[in-house]
């Protein structure tokens, strides 16, 4: 699908309407690619998150981006894995979902997702790949005016695995 883009690289240097970041429940920073994004967008984006009062799993929050690139920072919250039957693949897919319902309401056109849940959350890899794939391709579908959705992977073992999965 020509509308998704799958790159191996850092997100923090996107020029895109948003870019999501796997946050913790606390959005106040964290490790991996929310630290990073904090780090990158300066301390306002945290004076910014502490008026969110949090968000749950699967839910998502938007704000500005700051110093970013990119104009908008869409915070996540993806499930931490445990054993697959615990809701996690619902959860999952509710970050993808919530996170382009968000694109949408402020009339966003392009973004940038991480591959959230697979670092310290420990999600298999493959299936959070199949799971974010699923969930934009089926937003895509619904949503023509919708101009690009880029997957950032930071390790090549993700590119391959999302390259693989888009080219089937």
């Amino acid at each position: 699908m020509e509308r998704i883009e799958i790159i191996q690289g850092d997100i923090t240097h996107l020029q895109v309407d948003a870019i999501v970041n796997a946050a913790n429940t606390s959005l106040l920073g964290g490790g991996g690619v929310d630290g990073a994004i904090h780090r990158a967008a300066g301390p306002e984006l945290l004076e910014e998150c502490r008026k969110l009062h949090g968000c749950p799993a699967g839910e998502a929050k938007i704000t500005a981006g700051y110093r970013l690139p990119a104009c908008h920072v869409i915070h996540t919250v993806g499930p931490v894995y445990r054993n697959g039957k615990q809701g996690e693949p619902e959860l999952l897919a509710s970050c993808y979902q919530n996170s382009l319902r968000l694109a949408v309401e402020n009339n966003l056109k392009t973004i940038a997702f991480p591959c959230i849940s697979t670092g310290v959350y420990r999600y298999p890899q493959r299936e959070a790949a199949a799971i974010a794939i699923h969930e934009i391709s089926l937003f895509l579908k619904k949503n023509p005016a919708f101009e690009k959705v880029i997957i950032v992977c930071f390790s090549r073992d993700d590119y391959d695995i999302y390259f693989s999965l888009l080219s089937c």
